[in-house]
Order: C-alpha cells, then sequence, then structure tokens
C-alpha cells in the first residue's frame, strides 16, 4: 500500500515522502496512529493544504523534545531484582519496566516510546534507546543489580556485580547479615528454636550472637513436610 508519512519513521521516511508498506502494517498502525495518510488524491491534496502547519507544529515539538533530551542526558535508573550467582534475571526488564523507572526519576514516558530489541536478562548496565520525538532520541543507563549497593557499585565500575558475597565485600556482607538476622528473628517468633540461613557470613554472625547455629531453609521445609533427611 502507498502512504503519505505525515512524520519521520525510522528506516522509511521522512515527512511527505511517499512510500509502499505492507498492508497490514499501515492498516493496523500507521494510519490509525496518525502517522500516515492513504495515498489518494483527495488525502495528497489535503497533506499539501496542511503541510506548512504541520512543519511548524513539529518544529515546536521537536525543540520541547531536544529540551528534555537534554535533561535526560546522562540519566542512568536503577532496578534491584532477583538474580542468580551467574547474573541471570529470575525473570527479565521489560520496556514497561523501563517507561516505568525513568518516570519516576521524573520524565514522564510510555513504554512504546522505549526502543528495545528484547528484554534484559541479566545483570549489569544496559543502554536503552527513548523515542521523546521522531527525530529525537535520547539514550538512558539502565542499571540492574541485586540490591542499591549493588547497583551503585556497578555504576561506579561498569562492571555486572555477581557471585556471593566474599570477605571482599564487608559492607555488602554486614547487609546481608542483617536482613537475614531479620528473618531469623521472624522463623524465632514462627517456629521457636530454629533458625533458617544459607548464607556463611551471616549464619557465622547469628551464631556469635545467638548461640544457635542456624539450619539450611531447605531442612526446615524437610522437617515442616515430614520429609525424611538424607544422611
Amino acid at each position: 500500500m502507498q502512504i503519505i508519512l505525515l512524520e519521520r519513521i525510522e528506516k522509511l521516511g521522512q515527512m511527505g515522502d511517499l512510500v509502499n508498506v505492507k498492508t497490514g502494517y499501515a492498516r493496523n498502525f500507521l494510519i490509525p496512529q496518525g502517522k500516515a495518510l492513504r495515498a489518494t488524491k483527495a488525502n495528497t491534496e489535503r497533506f499539501e493544504a496542511e503541510r506548512a502547519q504541520r512543519e511548524a507544529n513539529n518544529l515546536e515539538l521537536r525543540k520541547d523534545a531536544e529540551t528534555e533530551a537534554g535533561k535526560m542526558k546522562g540519566l542512568a535508573v536503577n532496578m534491584v531484582r532477583a538474580a542468580s550467582e551467574m547474573g541471570q534475571l529470575f525473570g527479565s526488564v521489560t520496556s514497561r519496566d523501563i517507561s516505568d523507572a525513568v518516570t519516576e526519576a521524573g520524565f514522564t514516558i510510555d513504554r512504546n516510546q522505549v526502543i528495545m530489541d528484547r528484554s534484559i536478562k541479566t545483570l549489569g548496565l544496559t543502554e536503552a534507546r527513548i523515542r521523546l520525538h521522531p527525530e529525537v532520541l535520547v539514550t538512558v543507563i539502565v542499571n540492574i543489580a541485586r540490591s542499591l549497593a549493588e547497583a551503585e557499585t556497578q555504576l561506579k565500575t561498569g562492571i555486572a556485580v555477581t557471585g556471593e558475597i566474599t570477605d571482599d565485600e564487608p559492607e555488602a556482607a554486614e547487609a546481608e547479615v542483617e536482613a537475614v538476622e531479620g528473618e531469623a528473628t521472624e522463623a524465632e517468633a514462627a517456629e521457636g528454636d530454629e533458625i533458617a540461613g544459607d548464607c556463611h557470613l551471616a549464619n557465622t554472625a547469628i551464631t556469635e550472637q545467638t548461640g544457635k547455629s542456624p539450619s539450611h531453609p531447605l531442612q526446615l521445609l524437610a522437617r515442616a513436610y515430614g520429609i525424611p533427611e538424607e544422611k
């Protein structure tokens, strides 16, 4: 189908261009979204009559988008997600997640403005392009980590933080200990003398402070459901 573009479309053309596209693409997306008109004689005459006003409006919108892009330059959004020691996310980060994070940072966009080839499935820093206007794109950094502390480290080093907590990461270890100690307190209230933990550093700290040795969470589950423990 031949259409008249009403705005710049990446890899297709500029405003006013006559281009041929697949019928479904035109009918289901470009025309309903107000991005194009079917190239009939009447529509061609209509576009030419409105062209000067459309170009003026487009110029004004582009200036506003460029101003917004300047404010967003260098923007990095942090996302805390659960992940394996190898850095694989338990799930994925989508265009909707990114648009929500950018909006929370003070820039209102929707997920259709986020340009992604695929969803993000690993920890680390990933660049995402945001289309603020058909002619204005800005790049933001999506910083996905297991904690805000690790997100800060990733932003400074540019390297994804993966693996277990080690002795070289005291601050992260302390945070882990505090979190596990909080879970242990809840576990004690619910289960009596049983404490659960699967982090060596946290378990050591809990033993020193409480005098009790934590059991692995799987052991507690096995006891709760009456499953015999392996010898």
